[in-house]
């Protein structure tokens, strides 16, 4: 009995299935990277324990033995915070580049990073945070998103009268500047107390992370991403002008605000628990872009989330391990990175005209 050539499914085009897969492979390849470096991250420290030992304390966390106490309270929340601070400063820096259709922006860049340390330093350098040490956590989170919000009012506001790329990078170099000059007053002024902590705090490290901060960017952190997600076609609108998204339903002026305040509240919530972490939020999206050659935001946001928890993982475990027992600053390590991007992108793009 012959099947009618109607009742047979459409043939998938063999460009598109090709670039379907390969994508696909992109991302598992990725998954396994990241599964790795995490476990390397859990693996290796100032002590390296064998495979065995680390089954053994990962299955029975209610052991007394020194083993389980590292792995589950010092080693498994730094190895989570790592990778979900990197995830979210990476989509926190996709998003600003959609924003102001500029490749060379991210939340360290314009200065966003160094908004949310200003007032961070304010919880941790005066006598604001007083009375509440119990909840560090939540007003260290409130404070940093807040200066994060301040800081993408006035670049916006400066975005709006700029259309040069160069400038508007300069700008926000000058907020970061200035942001910076507002901290070291605080510092000179601070008590020997609570200089140390904040100018570790200030260095940018996963170290030292408890349980209770890792939930907090699961939960809030997870909401915001959710969010995020579910503007992907609205940020792929935009990408072709605020006309044709407008034209396809677009609410232009919601969106955009929602997508600030996304990306500054991700960007404000990783700096309120590891400090500033630099160039995770430039790199990312533009290494997504180069290795999976699309601008397709539905694929771009959880392959820079792959890629920003990858390469902050990677990082992370370089700044522990290559002066050990001494730990490098994290951003040290970024810089590295992100840098030689930051350079090729203006050298590419010459005057860089928006």
């Amino acid at each position: 009995m012959s099947v009618s050539a109607q009742t047979l499914p459409a043939p998938c085009a063999a460009p598109t299935c090709r670039r379907a897969s390969q994508r696909a492979g992109v991302f598992i390849a990725l998954a396994v990277l990241l599964v790795v470096f995490m476990l390397l991250n859990l693996r290796i420290g100032s002590i390296s324990y064998p495979v065995e030992q680390l089954l053994g304390a990962l299955f029975n966390p209610s052991a007394q033995d020194d083993v389980s106490y590292i792995v589950w309270n010092i080693r498994l929340p730094r190895m989570f915070a790592a990778a979900l601070g990197g995830a979210f400063l990476a989509v926190s820096g996709l998003l600003l580049q959609v924003y102001f259709r500029n490749p060379i922006v991210g939340p360290f860049i314009l200065g966003i990073s160094s908004g949310s340390t200003v007032m961070v330093s304010l919880v941790m350098l005066t006598s604001i945070g007083l009375g509440f040490s119990g909840f560090a956590p939540y007003l260290n989170t409130l404070a940093s998103c807040l200066g994060a919000y301040g800081v993408t009012a006035i670049i916006v506001a400066i975005a709006v009268r700029v259309q040069n790329g160069v400038t508007l990078l300069i700008a926000g170099l000058m907020m970061g500047f200035l942001c910076g000059a507002f901290t070291s007053i605080l510092t000179a002024l601070a008590e020997k107390e609570s200089i140390k902590g904040f100018v570790l705090w200030q260095m940018g490290s996963f170290s030292g992370m408890k349980w209770v901060e890792v939930w907090v960017m699961v939960v809030g952190g997870g909401a915001l991403l959710t969010s995020t997600y579910l503007m992907s076609k609205p940020l792929n609108a935009l990408l072709l002008g605020e006309d044709y998204a407008a034209s396809m339903g677009v609410n232009i002026r919601r969106c955009r605000l929602l997508l600030l305040f996304l990306s500054s509240s991700l960007a404000g919530l990783v700096t309120a628990m590891a400090g500033p972490v630099a160039f995770i939020g430039l790199a990312a999206p533009h290494m997504a872009r180069l290795i999976l050659g699309t601008s397709d935001n539905r694929i771009l946001l959880p392959a820079a989330c792959l890629l920003g928890a990858l390469v902050t993982s990677l990082c992370d475990l370089i700044a522990r391990m290559w002066l050990s027992p001494v730990e490098l600053p994290l951003s040290a390590i970024t810089a590295f990175l992100g840098a030689p991007i930051v350079l090729y992108l203006l050298l590419k793009n010459g005057g860089m005209k928006s």
